[in-house]
């Protein structure tokens, strides 16, 4: 996977969020500092999480701004993730989704440009509250074999059966996970690059890791969403309606149930809109 980092951009750190520089243009994404080990349990130092879908965002707008000239100004840009609540007035916004948990600031959404959106759940949302919000829809993490043509092609066989990916809300020790399926289990704390390798080489990816799900679709990896108690499902119905798909019966209650279920329908999706939208006038 040649150009792709086996770690994540760092820069300045503000509470919750991190300003990745890409170039000159502070690329903001969550990565909260918890103490906590990789799978959840107390651990007696703080650490960033390095939550999988969390990091893409960097990576992918780092990889889209190569050759561009270095930003001045020092624009922010809000991309990739469920953190519109994150956003500062004036901030740039291209494939972000709203979180539930986490509603945009009324006050805020008005100043924001928005290039593009998850889906059309965040661009009603945001248009309620004054933003105007183009109908591009899309998350970035769509993008990764466009951005890093390497995985691109899928090796044949796959060399998994099954991954499983949860949300983070939901690691808890390997051992308390069903036996049917635990070794199957892939922490969304582990390193980007062996994620993205275990995801290409599977045949079936079911989780509620929504960007473990989009980037399966993006390789063309049949996946499945689980909605959990833990999870609102706004996000994963908007994904589905920003890719042109019905989310009514996509969504899976349990593993098992998306297993049973396999891979959703395929994308009905063209990159073409959330390419162009990129907002590369940033470096100039």
């Amino acid at each position: 996977m040649t150009g792709l980092a086996a770690r994540p951009l760092l820069g300045e750190r503000r509470g919750q969020v991190v300003l990745g520089d890409a170039n000159g243009v502070a690329v903001v994404h969550w990565d909260p500092l918890r103490r906590t080990s990789r799978w959840g349990r107390p651990a007696r130092r703080s650490r960033p999480l390095r939550n999988f879908g969390d990091l893409l965002g960097p990576l992918i707008v780092s990889r889209l701004a190569q050759g561009l000239p270095r930003a001045s100004g020092d624009p922010r840009l809000v991309a990739i993730g469920s953190i519109l609540h994150f956003a500062e007035p004036g901030d740039v916004v291209w494939g972000t989704g709203l979180n539930p948990k986490g509603p945009a600031d009324a006050t805020i959404a008005g100043t924001l440009d928005v290039r593009a959106v998850r889906g059309p759940r965040t661009a009603e949302s945001l248009r309620a509250l004054g933003a105007e919000v183009p109908a591009v829809y899309g998350d970035p993490a769509l993008l990764l074999p466009r951005v890093f043509p390497a995985l691109a092609s899928r090796p044949a066989p796959p060399r998994h059966e099954l991954t499983v990916v949860p949300n983070l809300n939901e690691l808890a020790p390997r051992a308390t996970f069903p036996a049917g399926w635990r070794r199957d289990i892939v922490n969304p704390r582990s390193p980007v690059r062996g994620i993205l390798r275990r995801i290409r080489h599977s045949q079936l990816v079911v989780g509620s890791s929504l960007h473990a799900i989009i980037a399966a679709e993006s390789l063309g990896v049949p996946a499945r969403a689980v909605a959990t108690r833990h999870e609102d499902p706004f996000k994963y119905e908007d994904y589905y309606l920003g890719t042109g798909r019905d989310p009514r019966g996509l969504l899976a209650a349990s593993v098992d149930e998306a297993i049973d279920m396999g891979g959703a329908p395929a994308l009905n999706w063209d990159p073409g809109p959330l390419l162009a939208s990129f907002p590369s006038d940033l470096w100039h």
